[in-house]
C-alpha cells in the first residue's frame, strides 16, 4: 500500500460527523474474483481520512492488500435512508501497539467496555483516503 495521498475529494462535514459518531459503517472490498464483499465495521476519522481496524488474517484485509479500492457507507443513526458514501483507497496501514490501542478506543466508543474478543493474528489500522464523497439527504 502506498503512503497516504492527498484526498481527491475531502470528507464532507456530514461524513466526518457520522464517522465520529457511533455509526456502524459498511465496508465494501473486492474479492479476488472481482465480486464485492461487505462488512459491518466500526469506523473513525482523523478529519481527512476514514480509519478502520481489522486483523491481518481476515478476508477483508487480504482483499484490500490485493486491491486497495473500497467503498464505505455511513448511514445516519436515526434514518438509514440518509447516508454518506465514501469511495477511496486504503493508502496506508498501522500495526503494532498503536493498532491494539485503537481497537480498545473503538470498543469504548461502540460498546463502552474493553475489546472483548481475543486477538487471533495481528491488529491493523486501515487508513482510507477518500476519492469521492456523496451525501444522500433525502429521506
Amino acid at each position: 500500500m502506498n503512503a497516504a495521498a492527498t484526498p481527491a475529494q475531502p470528507l464532507s462535514d456530514k461524513a466526518i460527523t457520522r464517522a465520529k459518531a457511533k455509526t456502524f459503517a459498511v465496508l465494501s472490498t473486492l474479492l479476488p474474483d472481482g465480486q464485492p464483499q461487505n462488512h459491518v465495521m466500526w469506523v473513525d476519522t482523523d478529519g481527512t481520512n476514514l480509519i478502520m481496524n481489522t486483523e491481518v488474517h481476515r478476508r477483508k484485509y487480504r482483499n484490500v492488500a490485493a486491491d486497495p479500492r473500497v467503498t464505505i457507507l455511513l448511514p445516519d443513526n436515526e434514518n438509514p435512508y440518509i447516508f454518506s458514501e465514501v469511495r477511496g483507497r486504503v493508502t496506508s496501514e498501522i500495526r503494532g501497539p498503536q493498532a491494539r490501542e485503537n481497537i480498545e478506543e473503538l470498543a469504548m466508543k461502540y460498546m463502552g467496555t474493553a475489546y472483548p474478543a481475543p486477538i487471533q493474528s495481528e491488529r491493523v489500522i486501515l487508513i482510507i483516503s477518500p476519492e469521492r464523497v456523496y451525501d444522500h439527504e433525502r429521506p
